[in-house]
């Protein structure tokens, strides 16, 4: 199962992942895109597309957030990763009544990562509710598959100097620790109506 994640981490993001990951790059011939990582979210479409330069690395489908919490539309940097979050509902109206969640609990809505955007209140997490993903549903932040938002994580790592790889990420959820990293190179993120 790890052998084919990072399989497909290479596909879609080409040979620095091959090498962070210590994986024999004679096998993978994918030419790397030139220019700085770039991430832009389009809420009409419901992506977040991942550029090297011009280079389009990969697309994934997000949920938005609805009418009454959209989500900011603007330039923002990515500068913190939290692996493995705790969850502690929101001072908001529809968090009333909801109780704090543990890293890894069943009932945490953050799932395996939350990559921050603009702190404290928006940004990128895994999601249980898939059927979400491509809808107007979430309170503004930007919903993702799991899997996927753990993909982007590990990316925005190794744009920074700090490989890791998909072991580093199961021993974090297996231990049942949350990790914060921040990241010496910022990624810049565009969301767009």
């Amino acid at each position: 199962m790890i052998q084919k994640r990072t399989r497909s981490l290479i596909a879609a993001f080409g040979l620095p992942l091959a090498a962070a990951l210590g994986i024999g790059l004679g096998a993978y011939r994918t030419p790397v895109a030139a220019g700085q990582l770039t991430m832009a979210a389009d809420l009409s479409a419901r992506t977040l597309t991942i550029k090297r330069g011009d280079s389009v690395l990969k697309e994934y489908p997000v949920a938005v957030g609805h009418d009454n919490h959209p989500t900011p539309t603007g330039r923002f940097t990515v500068r913190k990763i939290v692996w493995n979050p705790a969850w502690t509902p929101p001072d908001a109206g529809w968090a009333k009544g909801k109780k704090p969640a543990a890293p890894g609990a069943k009932s945490n809505p953050m799932k395996t990562v939350k990559i921050f955007f603009q702190e404290p209140d928006y940004y990128i997490h895994g999601t249980g509710a898939l059927n979400s993903l491509g809808e107007a549903a979430s309170h503004g932040c930007l919903r993702m598959d799991p899997d996927q938002a753990a993909e982007v994580a590990l990316l925005l790592m190794d744009n920074a100097g700090a490989s890791k790889d998909w072991d580093w990420v199961k021993n974090i959820l297996s231990i049942g620790e949350q990790r914060t990293v921040n990241l010496s190179t910022p990624t810049p993120l565009t969301i767009t109506n």
